[in-house]
C-alpha cells in the first residue's frame, strides 16, 4: 500500500489535467492516474477563442493545431450559410492538447500514474483507490473521467440517454481554414467537418436513443459522399459525449464530503454546440479555486456564479434548436437561410457560438430571428433569461 496523503485525480483529459497543473504548482500532491494518458479522443478539436483568450498558453502553444477563420453551415434542405469569425478558432488533435496539458502537470510537479482505478472504498480524508497495478491513498478525489466512467453511480446519479450525446465519425485525409456543420433532416444533432493539421475529424452527433449507431453511420457517410470526402479505410470512432437537459444541471450534484467532479465527469458540455474544453478548464479552475482557499464546499456556488447558467440557458434551447418548426420547415432550415440573408444575424449567431455568453446576446438573437420567421420563442429560455 502507498501510504502517501495526495490529492487524487482519476482521468487525464483537459480537466483532470487542469487541475493537477494548478494544484501542484501551488505546492498540493497530486497524483492523475489515467490509464492511456495521451490519446486521440473521437471529437471535432475545437477550441474557441473563449478558452484562447482565458488561457493563452493554448494560444501561444507551439504545439501541432490549425487556425479556421469560419465555419459553413448547411441546412437539412441545403441550403448554405458561411460565417466569417471576428476570431480566429484552434483545432487541435486531442492527441497533442492532452500532452500538452499533461506535460505543464508533470512540470508542475504533479506525479502521473499510467494506470486504471477498478475501485474506491473509505470515505474523505481516507480514501483508498485499487488500480490494476497498485493502491493508492488519498485525502480528496477528483473525477476527471468520462461521462460514463465506473464511479458516477457511487457518488452522485448516472446520466440518462437524455444526458447523453452519441457520436461516430471517422479521421479522414484533408484539411482546411473553414469548419461545416450540416442540419440532417429528421436528426437532433448534427453532422460536421473539423480541419485539424494534417487531416479532418468528420462525425455527426445525435441524441442518445433517437438513432441507432448504424443509423448515425450511413447518415454521415452520405454526408460525406456530399461533400465528395473519400472515408474508405478511414479510422472510424464512437463516442458518448454530455448533453445535460436544464433539469438535470439544476438538479446534480457535482461534489460531496471529500470529491468532487469536473469537465465532462460532471457533465459540463454546451448542449447546443458539444463545446467542453472550455468548461473542462474552467471547472477545474473553480474547484482549484475552492480546494486552495480551503474551502471546498465553495465549489458548487462558484458553478452557479459562473458557466452554469449559461449551460443551463442553452439546454433549454435545445429541444426548440433541433425539433422545433418555423415557415412550414425546421427551425435549423430557417436558422440557415437567414443567416444567409442577414449580416447582422450572422454576426450574433458567430458571436453567440464563439463565445458562448448565452444570457448576453440569445435575447438578441431570438428577438430578431422571431421577428423574421414568425417563429415562437422558446418558453424555458425566455423564464431562464430573465
Amino acid at each position: 500500500m502507498r501510504d502517501i496523503e495526495v490529492i487524487a485525480i482519476l482521468g487525464g483529459g483537459p480537466a483532470g489535467a487542469m487541475a493537477a497543473a494548478t494544484l501542484a504548482a501551488a505546492g498540493r500532491r497530486v497524483v492523475l492516474v489515467d490509464e492511456k494518458l495521451v490519446w486521440e479522443k473521437p471529437c471535432g478539436g475545437g477550441v474557441s477563442q473563449k478558452a484562447l483568450s482565458r488561457y493563452s498558453f493554448l494560444r501561444d502553444a507551439e504545439v501541432e493545431s490549425n487556425w479556421v477563420r469560419g465555419c459553413e453551415f448547411i441546412s437539412p434542405a441545403g441550403r448554405k450559410a458561411y460565417l466569417t469569425m471576428e476570431r480566429r478558432v484552434a483545432i487541435f488533435s486531442r492527441r497533442v492538447l492532452n500532452g500538452l496539458l499533461l506535460h505543464r502537470a508533470q512540470q508542475a510537479g504533479a506525479e502521473l500514474l499510467r494506470d486504471r482505478v477498478t475501485g474506491i472504498d473509505g470515505g474523505a480524508a481516507r480514501w483508498q483507490l485499487k488500480t490494476c497495478n497498485t493502491n493508492l491513498n488519498a485525502h480528496y478525489l477528483i473525477f476527471a473521467l468520462g461521462a460514463r466512467n465506473l464511479f458516477r453511480a457511487q457518488f452522485s446519479r448516472p446520466f440518462t440517454s437524455a444526458d447523453l450525446m452519441a457520436t461516430v465519425g471517422y479521421f479522414v485525409p484533408g484539411g482546411g481554414d473553414h469548419m461545416l456543420v450540416r442540419f440532417v433532416p429528421g436528426l437532433e444533432g448534427y453532422s460536421w467537418i473539423f480541419p485539424r493539421r494534417d487531416h479532418s475529424s468528420a462525425g455527426i452527433c445525435a441524441r442518445m436513443g433517437t438513432k441507432s449507431t448504424a443509423e448515425l453511420r450511413f447518415n454521415l457517410e452520405q454526408c460525406l459522399r456530399q461533400q465528395g470526402i473519400n472515408f474508405q479505410g478511414a479510422p472510424f470512432f464512437a463516442h458518448l459525449l454530455p448533453s445535460l437537459s436544464w433539469r438535470t444541471l439544476r438538479e446534480a450534484r457535482f461534489s460531496g464530503e471529500g470529491w468532487a467532479m469536473i469537465g465532462d465527469a460532471a457533465g459540463f458540455v454546451d448542449p447546443l454546440t458539444g463545446e467542453g474544453v472550455y468548461y473542462a478548464l474552467r471547472s477545474a479552475e473553480l474547484l482549484c479555486q475552492a480546494l486552495l482557499a480551503g474551502r471546498p464546499e465553495m465549489y458548487p456556488q462558484l458553478l452557479r456564479q459562473d458557466f452554469l447558467p449559461e449551460l443551463e440557458l442553452a439546454a433549454g434551447m435545445t429541444n426548440w434548436f433541433y425539433t422545433g418548426r418555423a415557415l412550414g420547415g425546421a427551425i435549423t432550415e430557417c436558422l440557415v437561410q437567414l443567416a444567409a440573408q442577414s449580416r447582422e444575424f450572422r454576426e450574433l449567431v458567430c458571436a453567440l457560438f464563439t463565445s458562448g455568453q448565452y444570457r448576453k446576446l440569445l435575447p438578441s438573437l431570438l428577438e430578431l430571428f422571431c421577428t423574421q420567421t414568425g417563429a415562437t420563442r422558446p418558453p424555458l429560455a425566455a423564464e431562464v433569461v430573465q
